[in-house]
């Protein structure tokens, strides 16, 4: 074999030779890329990509929620304003000094707009007299003229719901719920507006009420009390009597938009002359008793305030131990009276059992019967304590009570009652606050064309037409020709025009307080 054979079949099996040359080997440096570096060029791309899709995605939501709003928020804005009560509204009229008569005046609700759901104001459960629980609305009641002295008297302790352990839905003692006092909604946002238009209340009166609450918050004592400025100087009356127009708008010591400090104060007044009896100190008796009384029930009723609980309840049973054997309260406690007193009594008595705290129905039976006897012309007519001495102003007393005691719109009593009530209208002539607050509630709660075409058209013309249109009392009434002008004063006269003016929303009506009435009325 050749030399040259050889060496070819060497170097095809990579062996060198003596005549072939070593293989030439070279090295090809090449730059390693490490982990991170090799994903951020594979991935960069892609991120980069889907980054731009999902700008533009969000840019394009972004344009369709705008317009789609802007879209909604004009169809939708008077919706929006009635489900939010704005407290600015008020606050600027019922807060300036030189508040007029302006056809333009915002008021205290907008009786052309009703929604499905209240509007609660904002609680701030660091204020005194106890914490909230919940708001619930309640009902209202007011005044006779102021009577003498009372004794201490020892109290009793039946009736207690919380301890005779009332169902829930029966106004149990710590009310859990919204409906444990049907007779105690509608103060305040689409509930109230529902009741006003549905009574025959209007912006008018609405008005009227914004103007008398912003005169009555400006004669408030520093101490918190109010005095009459008639022959009564009886301060836990006045007091009482001064605080129920603005629970009965809805303002409490817990979540009132613009009168809550001037409640707070009120109260606190009231409980500083509570005595361990049960009574206030410093009153003329169970009158200025029990006017106070229905304001705590009131506050109590419609803040659930824990602090003012014990305190309701042995004012509460102060009346109950105080009645006298015949079923009437007197001037002072344990002592026989009249047909006036007693409508304040059972007002009270009521009201406790409306907020859910207490109920006394022995003591309410024998207020009924004494009512029966000082009855006349099948119990359509009252007197002051005989039949002899009926009056329209007690014939009113006596029918409200009997309404409270389960007379319904069917009962032949009431209807004739009503029908006495009806010859004696508002009259310019006749400006009379006592039988006008009583007898506007019996009409008003009777309902029909008594209400709508009868008594409510002409009671709202007097008391619009008789309110002060200038000067330091704008807002207010001139005290009455009668027995509230004479004993309350431009005060008391005020106080029972502003509940005589609420009455659309004081109270649910007496014949819809089952959960039927209340869904005809609230849909």
């Amino acid at each position: 074999m050749s030399e040259n054979m050889q060496a070819s079949i060497a170097a095809e099996n990579g062996r060198p030779t003596k005549t072939a040359p070593p293989p030439v080997i070279r090295r090809l440096v090449v730059a390693e890329e490490d982990r991170r570096e090799r994903l951020f060029k594979r991935q960069v791309p892609a991120w980069t990509i889907s980054g731009a899709i999902h700008v533009v995605l969000v840019g394009i939501f972004v344009l369709f929620f705008s317009l789609g709003q802007d879209t909604r928020a004009k169809s939708d804005d008077k919706v929006v304003t009635t489900a939010v009560e704005d407290p600015k509204t008020p606050e600027e009229n019922l807060t300036n000094p030189d508040l007029g008569f302006d056809a333009d005046l915002k008021t205290t609700t907008d009786a052309e707009r009703e929604e499905k759901e209240n509007v609660e104001g904002k609680v701030n459960i660091e204020d005194p007299i106890g914490q909230i629980n919940n708001t619930l609305d309640q009902p209202v009641q007011t005044f006779a003229p102021p009577g003498v002295g009372a004794p201490d008297l020892a109290v009793g302790a039946t009736g207690d719901l919380a301890k005779t352990g009332a169902k829930q839905g029966e106004g149990g003692g710590d009310m859990g719920s919204q409906f444990m006092a049907p007779g105690m909604r509608g103060r305040s946002g689409a509930t109230k507006d529902a009741l006003l238009r549905a009574g025959g209340g209007n912006k008018e009166t609405e008005a009227a009420v914004a103007r008398a609450l912003a005169w009555l918050a400006k004669q408030q004592k520093s101490d918190g009390r109010w005095q009459y400025d008639g022959s009564s100087k009886d301060d836990i009356a006045a007091t009482g009597m001064s605080l129920l127009p603005f629970l009965a708008a809805g303002e409490t010591h817990k979540s009132g938009k613009l009168y809550k400090q001037t409640v707070a104060k009120g109260l606190a007044f009231l409980t500083s002359k509570q005595n361990g009896t049960g009574t206030f100190t410093g009153s003329s008796g169970m009158y200025a008793h029990a006017i106070a009384t229905i304001a705590m029930c009131e506050a109590y009723g419609m803040t659930n305030d824990p602090a003012l609980k014990n305190k309701v309840l042995a004012a509460v049973k102060y009346i109950e131990k105080g009645q006298g054997p015949k079923g009437s309260w007197g001037y002072a406690a344990g002592t026989e009276g009249d047909t006036s007193i007693v409508g304040w009594q059972v007002q009270a008595l009521k009201s406790a059992e409306m907020a859910g705290l207490y109920k006394a129905p022995a003591a309410l039976k024998k207020a009924e019967q004494f009512l029966i006897l000082v009855s006349k012309m099948s119990e359509s007519r009252y007197g002051y304590n005989t039949p002899e001495k009926e009056s329209p102003n007690l014939t009113a007393v006596g029918l409200l009570c009997r309404q409270y005691m389960g007379w319904g719109a069917r009962q032949p009593s009431l209807a004739k009652g009503v029908e006495y009530l009806l010859s004696m209208p508002p009259d310019m002539g006749n400006f009379n606050m006592y039988y006008y607050y009583y007898a506007t509630q019996v009409v008003h709660f009777f309902e029909g064309d008594a209400w709508f075409k009868e008594w409510n058209p002409k009671m709202q013309k007097l008391l619009l037409g008789l309110q002060v249109k200038a000067g330091a009392n704008l807002g207010s009434w001139d005290k009455d020709g009668a027995i509230i002008g004479e004993h309350c004063g431009r005060l008391g006269t005020t106080c029972l025009a502003l509940l005589t003016l609420e009455v659309y929303y004081r109270h649910l009506p007496l014949y819809k307080r089952d959960n039927a009435g209340r869904m005809e009325l609230e849909n």
